[in-house]
């Protein structure tokens, strides 16, 4: 199939439709050439993808096991509320779990007579508390690097497809038409697995590590996982590559907890929509039956 442009350019319907079922059903990783030294992210599979996509709980209850026993130390999660995680829609923890969870968070409530501050546990009502007074302090535990809120981090991060700029409409229609909007999460995993290490000749600074994904390949975050990272209480295996596809499913619903909500509220639009068709079709069907033509 020839997809280079010349110059007067006709088209027809035959090769309008080509363009079209071809885009539907040629993979993406079809056109995986990049350019430069620019890394391939390539598309994995979750869950929550498509346009009937799901979370699944089990998955987002393992991926905040993997966050608060790695990632909390130094990334918070200052959007969300611990009662978001007993909602339905997320990792459904019950209200006990959740509360338990929050209990063992510090939460500085005023400060007393003598400018002292007053701490608590933490409650279902309060945000997720910060790994880290201040950025300041962040800086300093960190060789200077302030590790960033993770809320809504699968939106805030994506990827640039380095490919041939005629090939772009493919990926256009083939996001639309598959409901894709995971570019986030995929780089998130993407990163996770990316750590390597450094090629014979590239000199890392000071503290930072040598990752594939990241822009400019040195990191100042260490390879945060391993293979024995986290224990999974529902028995399953405890690999980097599940750690990693856990914690950024978890990641993708904090950015996102009520995905489940809104994919069912899209449905039934459709449905309305398709009723609402049918219904507006046997009226004109009525009226028009009784003009003669």
């Amino acid at each position: 199939m020839n997809l280079s442009f010349t110059a007067p350019f006709k088209t027809s319907k035959l090769s309008i439709a080509v363009l079209v079922v071809s885009s539907l059903f040629v993979s993406p990783l079809v056109f995986a050439a990049g350019g430069g030294d620019a890394p391939e992210i390539k598309r994995q599979e979750w869950s929550f993808s498509g346009f009937f996509g799901r979370y699944d709980k089990a998955q987002l209850q393992r991926g905040f096991g993997v966050y608060n026993e790695v990632c909390s130390s130094c990334h918070g999660l200052k959007l969300l509320s611990y009662r978001n995680l007993a909602e339905k829609g997320g990792p459904e923890f019950s209200k006990e779990q959740a509360l338990a969870i929050a209990k063992e968070a510090t939460v500085i409530d005023g400060v007393d007579d003598e400018g002292e501050p007053l701490e608590r546990p933490g409650k279902l009502s309060d945000r997720f508390v910060p790994p880290f007074k201040n950025e300041a302090a962040a800086r300093s535990v960190n060789n200077g690097a302030y590790p960033p809120d993770l809320s809504v981090m699968a939106k805030a991060r994506t990827f640039h497809r380095h490919v041939p700029w005629y090939t772009e409409p493919y990926y256009w229609l083939y996001d639309i038409t598959t409901g894709y909007e995971e570019k986030g999460v995929d780089y998130l995993y993407a990163l996770l697995m990316g750590y390597k290490t450094a090629p014979r000749g590239v000199v890392l600074n000071d503290g930072m590590s040598y990752n594939t994904v990241f822009p400019g390949h040195q990191i100042a975050m260490a390879a945060p996982l391993s293979e024995d990272a986290v224990e999974y209480a529902d028995g399953t295996p405890t690999t980097l590559d599940q750690h990693a596809r856990d914690v950024s499913a978890f990641l993708a619903w904090t950015a996102e907890p009520h995905l489940n909500a809104r994919k069912d509220m899209g449905k039934r639009v459709l449905l309305y929509l398709v009723i609402l068709a049918l219904l507006l079709y046997l009226a004109k069907r009525s009226v028009w039956s009784r003009v003669k033509h």
